[in-house]
């Protein structure tokens, strides 16, 4: 790869990622043009990345028209919620947990943070220090022998005194006995020195040699006096540390108990609160809100620290950008959608329920398919439309026109649609037919997914009504199907809290459909709506297939005039 290709490749990673999305439950038309949206405005040096998605499975007619012209099935995005990965996380390095305490205010300090996040050398997380836990540490009262309770490494110790070691390990720790102040005569010091104890002194030889005979376990000589050698010598005998530091006593008494190690005092978990970067920032406002805590860690999906967020991040949370395509209602679309921002809305639909906050651009022409807009939009660009994305939205138009037999379909769609066959070099009529058998071959489909194939819920007044659809050429296959998917379907009305579900079987050959029908005032709605009388949840409807012209508009007028909604 050249320069140019990387530097090319490296600007498009930092623009801002916009997902192109049809309606859940996708169809063809839902799917390609997702696809050949995408292209387009990528085409147009627009400065975001747009990439096609789907909000749901793909279904079998689908999977053939992409596989016929050798395209990948757009990313699969269910809910377009913010997540914590679109938050601004701040970047704090994560420290050892045998860092002392005056170590720690110290980095705070410096990065003016609140909170300290304890990792090990692999970056996993293995507590937090807050600022309020090491001022518990100073008003605390602890026993004389919590320095060694908490195992203080002597290197903090060293750094916290700003002071040497001239006897000892700097390696070691500080684990047995208490800190005492060797104020008294060395008569008086033998009777509460013990063995192990830390001992902090002066420059008197007497109490450093009583010290060391008591088997004390490390004395800190103060205000930089010297040791003699004979001290030195004997200390070492003794397995006693001495350590020198510049700090007079009662500096040395205020200050030891910052050298301990933050481990001591820091939150571990189960009290750890995290969360991860693909979690919805819904998902954890209301945690957030409940804890008192100042901060909160966040974990790659590996489990390794990423870096912090308070609840001040959630308010500046970018929104993620979506262009929604084929639809434009809240019940059809990703879930999450009211809180993305909406960019673009391409449609033949009627208008629905969705509202956005800002003004955005909306295409909606009374067509047959949602490709044919797009088709027109390629060409009011003047840009070129490559021989796979002209299959594609060459195979949508045909899908969603029924092979030009839908009422649906407009002289636009039938222009588009041979005008994109010519680009593709496929010829309609034998294209719809291979397509239209692969996707009407479900006999390996469970009820389930042949029903949510391609389904679709609307707002009636006060009435939710799911409605779905299957074509096919074969009467005999859409019998067996009927029987098949029946009980499911009647079951949909209580599993789905739908009060009302349609499903549409319709024969391409016969331009007609067997509509299966349920829910509350079935019987009268269907009446009002088609003239016809709705029998054992069934009903034929003679010279109808279209579900956006003819089914929805018709069942509009049958359930205002039942419900008088």
């Amino acid at each position: 790869m050249g320069m140019d290709e990387t530097n090319q490749d490296t600007a498009k990673l930092r623009k801002r990622t916009v997902c192109v999305v049809g309606h859940k439950n996708p169809d063809t038309d839902s799917i390609c043009s997702a696809i050949a949206y995408s292209y387009l405005k990528n085409q147009l040096g627009e400065p975001y990345n747009y990439v096609a998605a789907r909000a749901g499975l793909v279904s079998a007619e689908t999977q053939f028209v992409l596989e016929h012209f050798h395209a990948k099935a757009p990313v699969l995005l269910e809910n377009i919620g913010t997540r914590v990965k679109d938050m601004e996380i701040r970047k704090v390095e994560g420290v050892r947990s045998n860092i002392s305490l005056k170590r720690a205010w110290t980095l705070m300090q410096e990065q003016n943070i609140f909170t300290l996040p304890i990792t090990n050398s692999k970056n996993k997380l293995k507590g937090l220090i807050t600022i309020n836990d090491i001022a518990k540490s100073y008003m605390e009262e602890y026993e004389s022998s919590i320095v060694s309770t908490a195992k203080t490494p002597y290197r903090n110790i060293l750094e916290t005194l700003e002071a040497e070691m001239i006897v000892g390990n700097p390696d070691g720790v500080f684990d047995k006995g208490k800190v005492v102040i060797a104020a008294a005569n060395p008569d008086v010091m033998e009777n509460y020195i013990e063995e192990h104890d830390m001992v902090i002194l002066g420059n008197r030889y007497e109490g450093q040699l009583c010290a060391i005979e008591m088997q004390a376990g490390c004395i800190v000589v103060c205000l930089g006096a010297p040791v003699s050698r004979t001290i030195q010598s004997l200390a070492r005998e003794r397995g006693c540390t001495i350590i020198v530091t510049p700090l007079d006593t009662y500096a040395v008494a205020r200050l030891i108990n910052q050298s301990m190690p933050v481990d001591f005092f820091m939150r571990k978990e189960p009290n750890l609160l995290t969360f991860h970067l693909s979690d919805y920032t819904e998902s954890i406002r209301d945690t957030m809100s409940k804890k008192r805590y100042r901060d909160f860690p966040i974990l790659d999906k590996g489990g390794y620290y990423v870096g912090m967020i308070s609840r001040r991040n959630l308010l500046g949370v970018r929104k993620r950008g979506l262009i929604l395509v084929d639809h434009n209602e809240v019940s059809q679309a990703v879930d999450n959608v009211l809180d993305a921002e909406i960019m673009e809305i391409i449609d033949h639909h009627r208008l629905g329920s969705l509202e956005t906050i800002n003004p955005v651009y909306f295409r909606n022409q009374p067509v047959g398919c949602t490709s044919t807009i797009i088709y027109s939009m390629f060409r009011e660009r003047c840009i070129e439309i490559p021989k796979d994305i002209a299959g594609l939205m060459c195979s949508a138009i045909i899908s969603d026109t029924l092979i030009f037999r839908s009422p649906t379909c407009t002289p636009m769609d039938v222009e588009a649609a041979q005008a994109l066959a010519a680009i593709a070099g496929i010829a309609c009529e034998p294209f719809a037919k291979k397509m239209f058998a692969a996707g009407s071959d479900l006999s390996t489909k469970t009820p389930e997914e042949i029903c949510y194939q391609d389904f679709k819920k609307f707002e009636f007044g006060d009435m939710n009504v799911g409605v779905g659809q299957i074509t096919s050429m074969s009467a005999e296959e859409l019998q067996d199907i009927k029987q098949r998917i029946t009980p499911f379907v009647e079951n949909l009305v209580t599993s789905k809290e739908l009060d009302m579900v349609c499903f549409m079987l319709t024969n391409i050959m016969e331009e007609g459909t067997d509509l299966l029908c349920y829910g509350r005032n079935d019987v009268d709605i269907i009446e009002a709506s088609f003239h016809e009388k709705l029998e054992n949840g069934s009903v034929y409807l003679k010279s109808v297939v279209s579900r956006k012209k003819q089914l929805v508009p018709s069942l509009m007028t049958g359930i205002s005039q039942v419900t008088g909604g």
